[in-house]
């Protein structure tokens, strides 16, 4: 019945200190956005930032994992943006022909995420 994941909603405190984030940090497309509201375009997921209605909703999100070609290039052009990383590229899985790696950061409102590669070997 689930086709796909079409949009993820991201709870900020301060809408335009993370609408800046997201668009000349991460460099993601803002689609639109309204006083509550900013949408932004993620290879055809939408990212919702929300400055949450209720107190109940007001919690950090899900771990977002941002797919990224080549990670040490990544990782170092989202230093010079400005990006602050909890964690460099660091191998996390391993399998006979693929390597998963990956690199945590914190967002503008303190949500983590993370970039990573998958790395074929063979």
């Amino acid at each position: 019945m689930i086709k796909q994941v079409n949009q993820i909603a991201i709870p900020v405190k301060k809408m335009e200190r993370a609408v800046q984030f997201y668009k000349e940090h991460l460099e993601l497309k803002l689609l639109f956005e309204t006083n509550q509201m900013a949408f932004f375009d993620c290879n055809g997921l939408r990212l919702l930032l929300s400055i949450p209605e209720k107190e109940t909703f007001a919690h950090a999100s899900s771990v977002l994992y941002f797919e990224v070609s080549h990670i040490e290039k990544s990782y170092e052009r989202l230093m010079k943006n400005g990006v602050i990383f909890i964690s460099k590229p660091h191998l996390v899985a391993k399998t006979d022909d693929v390597e998963t790696w990956m690199a945590f950061f914190e967002d503008s409102e303190q949500n983590t995420h993370a970039i990573m590669s998958e790395v074929l070997t063979k």
